[in-house]
């Protein structure tokens, strides 16, 4: 009796693509961001670089999707499960009021949800398992955050030049902004209100700072 193999699944040329453009989302970028944090050509993940002007498909090189993986701290296993018809399964994260995030006991020491106050939402899955969520209320984050949507933060997830952070200081403030240079006696942070000037926080009066991951826009 002869056996029939079992068909394999072949890996198409949409699908790595659909990965890249998942793996962008989740770091808050868009494909040219992603790129350019990659330290690749900004267009190197654009849509009008997946097929050649005269129809072949124009498939991403293993460094160039290596070098994306590097920027935004993922790992391959997490690169594949991008790679499938729907995104990885979501899971139960803390969610908190954006607005009560600055409130006493509502992180530990380690910047960890604490306290009261917390629900639960199912967001993308995050491989760090102290990613909480923080719902935006208002428009003073707008136009980058508006009101209602959430953000999944990961203390965990590696912080470079360029990430959108979320700040706790010592004396209880929680800001959200552009990390532009870290040293270990200082940050600089740019407001995500490109009308306010750059801001340095000395590391002293820095109680934590968590990379955005993912944002539900």
């Amino acid at each position: 009796m002869v056996r029939q193999a079992k068909a394999q699944r072949i890996l198409t040329h949409d699908q790595i693509w659909v990965a890249l453009d998942r793996l962008a989302e989740r770091a808050g970028l868009s494909p040219s961001g992603l790129a350019k944090r990659a330290g690749l050509d900004p267009t190197t993940f654009n849509r009008s670089k997946r097929v050649t002007a005269d129809g072949r498909e124009r498939w991403p090189s293993t460094e160039s999707i290596a070098k994306a993986l590097a920027a935004t701290g993922a790992s391959i296993d997490s690169f594949a499960r991008l790679i499938g018809d729907e995104p990885g399964e979501d899971r139960l994260v803390p969610l908190l009021g954006f607005a009560l995030a600055g409130g006493s006991g509502a992180f530990d020491e380690s910047g960890f949800p604490s306290g009261k106050g917390w629900t639960e939402a199912a967001l993308p899955n995050a491989e760090d398992g102290h990613s909480f969520a923080l719902e935006m209320s208002g428009d003073a984050l707008a136009p980058v955050y508006r009101d209602g949507d959430i953000i999944l933060v990961s203390p965990g997830a590696p912080i470079r030049k360029g990430d959108r952070v979320v700040v706790k200081t010592r004396a209880g403030e929680v800001t959200v902004a552009t990390l532009t240079r870290r040293t270990t006696k200082a940050l600089d942070l740019q407001p995500l209100d490109a009308t306010q000037g750059e801001r340095t926080l000395a590391t002293s009066d820095i109680a934590w700072i968590a990379r955005i991951v993912w944002a539900s826009q």
